[in-house]
């Protein structure tokens, strides 16, 4: 009997042509497996092509709520954003497909996993750290890397290489965008956004949504509730978390919401040009941060900007799957005990507007804040603070007027 190797499979081109090449180079029984995090319906018609491209097995794994209650909702409690923009959607799916290559792999007893990431790419990393963490006997291989033996350098060679082993499919060698999606956000590079110096084109370019010019002339309320943290319930209606993703998406598409251009770092060390549709995300993200106003003290708002930070950048560098992560989930998880309440907000062409948050929690009290003097604020005790809090100032003043004599 053959030994199997797990191939990460999408469909696409890339990884069809893996197939034959997994069995022309290393005489493996290649089991595919497709991931579903939500990327619609980029499933349709995967096992015939499987099946036709040599391979002995394929599974699909609904991986969608699993992918938003233990990766996405930890990454909105933190409040989690790489470089100021860039909302982790790739990110945080890839240790999901990772933990779900090395289950099927015990379950068939394999002996490699595959995947089809490209030697420039972060995802590399991401999967790879992934594996290497849950499964570190198993064999990695990744084709893009083999220079002796992965001779393909377009989707011409491609498309000829798997004719030449007799998969005959309807691939296209028209160029076109190279796109990532999932429930959370789909990405866009290539093409134009190749030169920063271009404008991308959203007329061609837009998937999940419109752009802010062709958005509504009519903004949209709408409420998000949440529980210690998580999305509940939109609108006055309880859901799943996933359920309330598919809808923010609707709702920010059709509002030209989330829309994002972005040069970023990536963890191989180039720097590279995307464009991200995250409407939904965009709009959570933002109201659990209208929320956390109302409810977090300063001290705890402060250092919970830094861990966001660091979590944002663990996430994208692939680390999920360390005592790191864990330890700072640890930290956001107890802030947000209190996180609970409702949010209201007005989506006009681009922009999500305040209007409105509460919480049986919030700290915000209207007697302090007020400019008329309440009972819990003396205004004649702040003239004592300021002298204590000013008081290094004050003798620095005094030492430099004394020198300058």
């Amino acid at each position: 009997m053959k030994e199997k190797v797990i191939l990460a499979y999408s469909g696409g081109l890339d990884t069809t042509a893996i197939i034959p090449w997994l069995k022309e180079n290393y005489d493996y029984d290649v089991v595919c497996v497709c991931c579903d995090v939500g990327q619609g319906n980029e499933l349709d018609g995967l096992e015939e092509r499987a099946k036709l491209s040599g391979a002995t097995k394929l599974y699909i794994e609904d991986l969608t709520d699993e992918f938003v209650d233990e990766y996405v909702v930890p990454c909105v409690q933190a409040n989690a954003v790489y470089e100021n923009k860039y909302l982790l959607g790739t990110s945080m799916a890839r240790p999901t497909i990772a933990k779900c290559l090395v289950d099927i792999a015990r379950k068939e007893g394999a002996v490699a996993i595959c995947h089809g990431a490209t030697g420039k790419g972060n995802d590399q990393v991401r999967f790879e750290l992934g594996i290497k963490a849950l499964a570190p006997d198993l064999q990695i291989i990744a084709p893009w890397r083999c220079n002796e033996t992965w001779n393909m350098q377009s989707r011409e060679d491609e498309i000829e290489y798997c004719k030449a082993h007799g998969i005959d499919l309807p691939f296209s060698a028209d160029s076109s965008y190279s796109r990532d999606r999932n429930l959370w956000h789909i990405s866009h590079e290539g093409l134009e956004l190749e030169d920063p110096a271009n404008e991308p084109n959203y007329d061609h370019l837009l998937v999940l949504g419109v752009s802010p010019e062709k958005a509504p002339d009519e903004g949209e309320y709408i409420t998000l509730k949440f529980e210690k943290g998580v999305p509940v319930a939109l609108n006055g209606k309880e859901m799943k978390a996933s359920d309330i993703i598919r809808e923010l998406n609707t709702l920010g598409g059709k509002h030209g919401i989330g829309i994002v251009d972005i040069v970023e770092n990536r963890v191989v060390g180039m720097k590279s040009r995307g464009v991200y549709e995250t409407p939904g995300g965009t709009i959570l993200l933002e109201a659990h941060q209208q929320l956390e106003e109302l409810i977090l003290d300063r001290d705890t708002i402060s250092v919970k900007k830094e861990i966001a930070n660091k979590f944002a950048n663990v996430v994208y560098e692939g680390k999920w799957f360390t005592p790191l992560r864990e330890a700072l989930q640890a930290f956001i998880e107890s802030t947000q005990e209190y996180v609970t309440g409702e949010v209201k907000m007005k989506l006009y062409k681009g922009n999500i507007i305040k209007a409105g948050s509460t919480s049986p929690y919030s700290l915000y009290n209207e007697s302090l804040a007020s400019f008329t003097t309440g009972d819990l604020y003396d205004h004649h005790d702040a003239e004592g603070f300021i002298n204590l809090f000013g008081l290094s100032l004050k003798v620095r003043g005094m030492k430099n007027a004394e020198l300058n004599k």
